[in-house]
């Protein structure tokens, strides 16, 4: 448990006074060799950095396989655009050079958003440096990132889920589909927690699913009957026959190969039954989360149970499926209030 601290170990694993004085030099020992490591390497070019970073948020803070793609992405384009201008040693970026990355994202037609996340991870690789020792100060820290307009939420009525939940057949694509659809709905879970979900996270008789999000933090998520139901149609009578001679795959969701689904094959899914359905706007993993979010809070759940439910740190994420809500609550008053 590397994150944890001295005394949280003491507290939870009840060690020795010297196992916490061992604990405590195995992390100096760990610190200590990373500098040396990222020093040595440093003889031989900056770029060298970035491979120690992603091992560290891979190792350390346990992100998922798509937040270290994003940030190695990330740190990458920046050290490439620093080369070309003729910098080789990353230690020494000042802010102005920062800057100029910037400028030159928005001048290639990347949206605020981007730009904001690609500073995020120059910040958050600059904080590795300073504290290997390698740097003093930040040279993104004062940079404002730029102001992103709030996208309208994008979400389905419910009588639009209701028909998308209504549309797959009896055959054994349309048994698997109904399931997914039914768990994403039921849940709210991302896309990336469904695919990677195991056969194992599903607890039937206590109807729950347990999801690993980010930084391996894992949550307990409750399944509906219709969800249940669906799930025992696909997992008793057609997970099997996927799953071919590939009897020891572990994934929940599996293709026509017997292996684990794939973003692009889900999103596939979703396509093709949000078209039979005659949904006019595109249809997403984060489309059926929203709704979730959205028919939630219209049925009376409390935006605390709503966070924990959908797995989100910051209770100011939850703030956009509010802003729905309000205004829903305003047109019901506009519409019947004799003096509105």
């Amino acid at each position: 448990m590397p994150g944890d601290s001295v005394n949280d170990m003491r507290k939870h694993c009840g060690i020795s006074l010297w196992g916490v004085a061992e604990y405590r030099n195995i992390i100096i020992v760990n610190r200590m060799q990373r500098v040396y490591n990222l020093n040595i390497k440093a003889s031989i070019g900056g770029n060298m950095y970035t491979e120690d970073f992603i091992e560290y948020l891979q190792k350390e803070r346990k992100l998922s396989k798509n937040t270290l793609d994003a940030y190695n992405g990330d740190i990458h384009e920046f050290v490439a655009f620093e080369g070309k201008r003729g910098k080789t040693e990353l230690t020494e970026t000042s802010s102005t050079e920062v800057i100029a990355f910037l400028h030159n994202l928005k001048a290639c037609g990347k949206s605020a958003s981007t730009v904001n996340r690609k500073l995020a991870s120059i910040r958050a690789f600059f904080n590795y440096l300073i504290e290997a020792g390698l740097m003093q100060n930040n040279p993104a820290s004062n940079i404002k990132s730029p102001k992103i307009e709030r996208k309208k939420l994008e979400y389905l009525t419910m009588e639009e889920i209701d028909k998308l939940l209504s549309l797959p057949d009896d055959s054994m694509k349309g048994i698997r589909d109904k399931a997914i659809l039914e768990v994403l709905y039921a849940t709210g879970i991302k896309a990336t927690e469904l695919i990677e979900a195991n056969i194992d996270d599903v607890n039937m008789r206590m109807g729950f699913l347990t999801c690993e999000g980010e930084q391996s933090k894992l949550r307990i998520v409750p399944l509906g009957r219709p969800a249940r139901a669906a799930l025992q149609n696909y997992i008793y009578d057609v997970r099997d026959s996927l799953l071919r001679e590939n009897k020891e795959e572990k994934a929940l969701f599996v293709n026509y190969y017997g292996k684990r689904i794939t973003r692009q094959g889900l999103w596939k899914i979703l396509k093709e039954y949000g078209e039979k359905a005659g949904i006019k706007s595109k249809i997403t993993p984060n489309t059926v989360r929203n709704s979730f979010a959205v028919h939630m809070l219209q049925n009376g759940a409390d935006l605390k149970s709503l966070q924990e439910l959908m797995g989100h740190e910051d209770i100011g994420a939850m703030q956009i499926y509010l802003s729905v809500t309000k205004n829903r609550i305003k047109d019901v008053y506009d519409r019947t209030h004799p003096r509105a």
